[in-house]
């Protein structure tokens, strides 16, 4: 197993990798070659599609326009790639943290945010009555 550099062709970072896996990533792609971040950002791409227009993914466009979609995204922020992947990674994140909630979406983590300061603040001291425990019912 031989190792390579392989430079992502969305937003340029660079990885060392067999040829196997290059190989692997780039039939996936389209002959693109995509860091894990990338990879991942285009399946969600694909996820959204395909809950929205399931017939454009079945004509084949859903790869190909993920793609293009995600490669346009990391054109506008090669300035400075350090902040590109953090952004990416935070989004990532609020997205799957959307599904794991059951698609509570903002609302459900405006909710969540709310009880927490509630509890906070009824926990130095509270004129509520129930002691300032912040044991009350929220």
């Amino acid at each position: 197993m031989e190792i390579e550099s392989a430079k992502c062709d969305c937003c340029g970072l660079k990885e060392d990798c067999t040829q196997d896996y290059i190989a692997q990533i780039k039939l996936n792609f389209e002959g693109k070659w995509l860091c894990g971040l990338c990879a991942e950002a285009v399946r969600d791409e694909i996820g959204k599609a395909s809950k929205g227009a399931a017939a454009t993914v079945s004509c084949g466009g859903g790869v190909g326009e993920a793609l293009k979609a995600h490669m346009s995204f990391c054109r506008k922020f090669r300035s400075n790639p350090a902040v590109s992947l953090a952004d990416g990674m935070r989004q990532m994140l609020r997205r799957r943290s959307v599904d794991l909630a059951g698609g509570g979406g903002a609302h459900g983590m405006r909710q969540m945010l709310r009880r927490r300061s509630v509890e906070i603040a009824g926990y130095g001291g509270s004129t509520s009555g129930d002691g300032g425990d912040g044991g009350g019912t929220y």
